[in-house]
């Protein structure tokens, strides 16, 4: 992962990718993990996503890696909470009721430090990710909520057309990641209007990753 991109992005205000309410693919799939309120959901490479306080506003518990200081100083401020900030080993934590984010490389993210997670949302991490670096990443990410059950969110589109992020995952790829681990149910795929970026046609992927 190549933390000056994404720290230019953050700096310079290229956030494309942040949307302007909380994902609709969540808000009309999130039931499938059936979870109880004051769960604690974990959000992989977070950003300041208005997902956030939708799962907050819904009763349940939040957690998420960030690597920009400024996208996690921004969630705070347009959520009006002022966060008690720490240093936990190779993080900064921004904490308040009901929301802990960590702010550096998941990749040194423990579950230790995690804690407990009933559940991931992944929209915004696996795609980010190059191809060479996301089977470290699903690993990883297994490992640090101990395969809790999963909300993944994919696009799939000819990757010769247009360069990531977010990245093409084919359903063989996120079999070849996660089919060991979990149970893999494709819930719904629907066309992106007006294609990726508005330049080439793409699919949208939302699967239920369950434990074996």
């Amino acid at each position: 992962m190549d933390h000056n991109f994404w720290h230019t992005k953050w700096e310079k205000g290229e956030i494309g990718f942040h949307q302007s309410e909380a994902n609709p693919l969540l808000v009309s799939n999130f039931e499938a993990l059936s979870l109880e309120k004051g769960s604690r959901v974990f959000l992989p490479l977070c950003g300041k996503t208005l997902d956030i306080p939708w799962l907050l506003s819904k009763g349940f518990h939040v957690a998420g890696a960030e690597l920009s200081k400024i996208a996690v100083q921004q969630l705070f401020n347009d959520m009006g909470i002022t966060p008690i900030v720490s240093s936990l080993d190779a993080f900064e934590h921004y904490g308040a009721d009901g929301i802990d984010i960590y702010v550096g490389d998941i990749f040194h993210l423990s579950r230790n430090l995690l804690g407990p997670i009933d559940a991931v949302y992944d929209r915004a991490a696996l795609v980010a990710l190059p191809a060479e670096m996301r089977a470290k990443y699903s690993a990883h990410l297994a490992e640090i909520t101990d395969r809790a059950s999963q909300l993944l969110i994919c696009f799939e589109y000819d990757q010769e057309l247009q360069p990531g992020p977010p990245f093409s995952v084919t359903p063989e790829e996120v079999n070849r990641h996660y089919a060991r681990l979990f149970e893999l149910n494709q819930l719904m795929s629907i066309n992106v209007p007006g294609g990726l970026k508005g330049k080439c046609p793409a699919t949208e992927s939302v699967w239920l990753l369950r434990r074996l």
